[in-house]
């Protein structure tokens, strides 16, 4: 199925003469699985890749297209950037101001300091809460060790991972869950939903789970797109009843 994160990228090494190459591995957790890499037109590796296939992770890719100079992608296929000849002799310029760093991305365990945040990102899937049931839930999770995960960009939240494990009676190993996981609009496409998945695989792994499921409304068609690409099956039919 296609990605629109990956199908972006592959766009953007397109505009540089480039090929964007993925991975083959469907399965989460074995190496080289969501990896990615560039290769010019012949397929020579130019970032990311080596004998076995692609190495870089897509946020690694998009980096590297964005700082990459009309120079710089010459000099990486191996041509030569010819020089104009009889130049005029160049008028100074003034410095060009160098661009603010761009805050990075971190994923975490929540605080209660971020229950405003969280209750702005939970209303994105139309769930009504409020800071102070928030603050007493992170508290609840925190000491069970299941306190959700946030994505942060520099001290903004703007992610949210809820993540939750059982005993099974059925099965031998606890099962881990994802119980909601949303991303504000403006900071979507930089492959945050991917890093607060994962962050959550590592987490239920630690905590000895054998499965990770995820619970998703119906309508949201997209997010359950997202899912089948990280490798998650439809195994089930949820149904809930108000108590």
């Amino acid at each position: 199925m296609s990605d629109p994160l990956l199908d972006a990228l592959a766009d953007s090494a397109a505009n540089r003469g480039l090929k964007l190459v993925r991975s083959r591995v469907r399965t989460p957790g074995k190496r080289r699985f969501g990896k990615v890499g560039l290769t010019d037109k012949s397929g020579k590796p130019v970032f990311g890749v080596d004998a076995r296939g692609p190495t870089a992770k897509p946020d690694e890719v998009e980096a590297y297209l964005r700082d990459l100079g009309a120079g710089d992608w010459g000099a990486s296929l191996g041509q030569s950037v010819p020089e104009a000849k009889h130049r005029a002799p160049a008028r100074a310029k003034a410095p060009t101001p160098k661009p603010a760093p761009q805050p990075k991305l971190e994923i975490r365990a929540a605080k209660p300091a971020d229950a405003k945040a969280i209750v702005s990102l939970t209303a994105l899937l139309e769930h009504d809460t409020d800071e102070v049931g928030v603050r007493k839930r992170i508290a609840e999770l925190t000491r069970d060790k299941l306190a959700p995960l946030v994505a942060t960009l520099g001290k903004t939240v703007v992610g949210l991972c809820g993540i939750d494990a059982m005993t099974a009676i059925h099965r031998d190993q606890p099962v881990g869950r994802i119980n909601i996981l949303v991303v504000v609009p403006e900071a979507r496409g930089r492959d945050i939903g991917r890093r607060l998945v994962e962050a959550a695989e590592d987490a239920m792994r630690k905590r000895g789970c054998g499965l990770l499921e995820i619970t998703s409304n119906d309508r949201l068609t997209e997010a359950h797109a997202f899912y089948r690409h990280m490798g998650f099956e439809r195994t089930s039919i949820r149904f809930a009843k108000v108590l």
